[in-house]
């Protein structure tokens, strides 16, 4: 059977693309190995008989233009934090609240001993803001060169210290206290292993947590990221795009020829163009070339809590702390003895972490019974490599997770074991997810969240950063050139791409 386009997995980004697509009247074939869509963008029932629906991979929404929601019309709500971050020091800590400056002000005052890395604070974000600005819209255009990029940044200063230089150089000279040094630098480290004193992958990793749509914000999708998924699922099938659950792709032929195994037998369908949304090394093997695995670099531990545990700090409430990112030994000193000791193969001694409650912000995840008596918790891991994970997964995720607990504990005024939600078998509602469980159940190559080392926002101009060396293959997932996160940006830009 032929179609116009066929899609090769029902991620998010494979869904933007095939709703895209079927708008513009293309008939388009999208098919996912697994039983549901949206790849890692999905809600999920984690622990039986517990009512709660947990975004277990990805979690918040950044990255996803406004553009995308509008040309598609997804029903989605996406809602804002009030509180940015809290990061706990002692007794005290730095709480950046979006809604009272003064207060922000004062907790810098607080934690650093005067006013400058709060002035610092505002002046980088500030440039961050403009970057985030100018380069947004980029993103759904046919790609710049680099100089062209530049010359849309308009700020020499801003593209020298976000592109030429080393984000831990740049943060080292312009922030004094390592505290907030280390609130910086995470948004360098998310999913990524490197060094950001030297290293300007780093760069690009900050880069894409810093201009999602133009502002950066990193929001709380209402119902879970299963809604986002729901909600591109419902476009596409509305513009006419046909999905196929169950339906595992096992190759792809350069003349455009799928070939695909599900219930019934192995099948094959041909398509004028064949959008891929899998890693590229797993579509290198689909091709019958030799693959190179990436190395993904996190930990995700869902949890939900009967309570939320207690602070140190008495000045700040447990609700305000964990509605905004929540940073565990995240100084910038910590992170780097964390980077060393993974590097050199060993489960760091007091993992860099970070936390969140989506239901301070979206109770709707909790069934009605659980709504004010219980709260979901996501951590999310830094410098946790997937090669922690390889000779002995069970027992490197035992031991990373035993460390990080200890980790989080170190900063609370209780542990957090005691505040866990008991299911009805009576066991802790508590899972943990390494690279090797990512690569083993999602299929993702080395755990790569990103499927692969993220790019900078920039290339050979005039082409969409989605090609491949094959005319009808291109790539529509996370590792085309601005990929990566939550976006639905490659999926766009595939489409763009067919459409001409």
């Amino acid at each position: 059977m032929r179609y116009d386009v066929v899609v090769a997995g029902a991620g998010h980004n494979g869904l933007v693309a095939a709703a895209y697509l079927a708008r513009a009247g293309r008939r388009v074939l999208v098919l996912e190995r697994q039983d549901h869509v949206g790849g890692l963008a999905i809600s999920a029932q984690a622990f039986p008989g517990v009512d709660a629906r947990l975004s277990r991979y990805s979690y918040l929404v950044s990255l996803l233009p406004t553009k995308i929601v509008k040309d598609l019309g997804l029903r989605v709500e996406l809602r804002r934090r009030r509180y940015a971050s809290y990061t706990p020091l002692g007794e005290s800590g730095l709480l950046v609240d979006n809604g009272d400056e003064a207060r922000t002000a004062a907790s810098f005052r607080a934690v650093t001993g005067g006013d400058a890395d709060y002035a610092a604070w505002r002046d980088f974000y500030a440039m961050t803001a403009r970057v985030a600005q100018a380069v947004a819209p980029t993103m759904l255009e046919p790609l710049r060169a680099a100089a062209g990029l530049r010359k849309a940044v308009g700020d020499p200063e801003a593209w020298r210290d976000l592109f030429e230089r080393p984000i831990g150089e740049v943060v080292d000279e312009r922030f004094a206290d390592d505290t907030v040094r280390g609130v910086v630098l995470t948004d360098a480290l998310i999913g990524t292993f490197a060094d950001p004193a030297t290293d300007l992958l780093a760069n690009r990793c900050f880069l894409y947590h810093v201009i999602g749509d133009g502002t950066g914000e990193w929001n709380v999708p209402v119902g879970g990221m299963g809604a986002v998924s729901g909600a591109l699922e419902a476009a596409a099938r509305e513009a006419g795009a046909e999905i196929r659950t169950g339906a595992e792709i096992v190759g792809v032929d350069p003349s455009g020829e799928v070939t695909f195994r599900d219930a019934a037998g192995e099948h094959a369908v041909s398509g004028e163009r064949v959008l891929v949304n899998l890693p590229p090394a797993v579509l290198d093997t689909l091709m019958g070339r030799e693959a190179a695995a990436p190395e993904g670099a996190q930990l995700k531990v869902n949890m939900v809590l009967s309570r939320l545990p207690r602070l140190k700090d008495a000045r700040v409430e447990a609700r305000e702390a964990f509605s905004g990112t929540f940073h565990i030994n995240e100084g910038r000193d910590q992170l780097a003895r964390a980077y060393e000791q993974a590097a050199r193969g060993t489960i760091p001694e007091l993992p860099p972490a970070e936390v969140y409650c989506h239901s301070l912000t979206d109770p709707s995840i909790l069934g009605p019974e659980l709504r004010g008596r219980a709260e979901t918790m996501t951590l999310f891991g830094l410098h946790m490599p997937a090669r922690l994970f390889t000779k002995n997964p069970e027992k490197g995720r035992s031991e990373a997770l035993a460390a990080t607990l200890a980790s989080i504990n170190s900063v609370l005024a209780e542990p957090l074991e005691d505040c866990l939600l008991a299911a009805p078998d009576g066991t802790p509602c508590i899972e943990v997810k390494t690279p090797a469980d990512l690569e083993h159940d999602a299929g993702l190559p080395g755990g790569h969240i990103f499927h692969r080392d993220l790019s900078w926002p920039y290339g050979e101009a005039g082409r969409w950063g989605v090609e491949t060396e094959h005319e009808r293959i291109l790539l529509c997932g996370a590792g085309a050139v601005r990929g990566g996160g939550v976006s639905g940006i490659p999926g766009h830009n595939a489409a763009m791409a067919v459409l001409g």
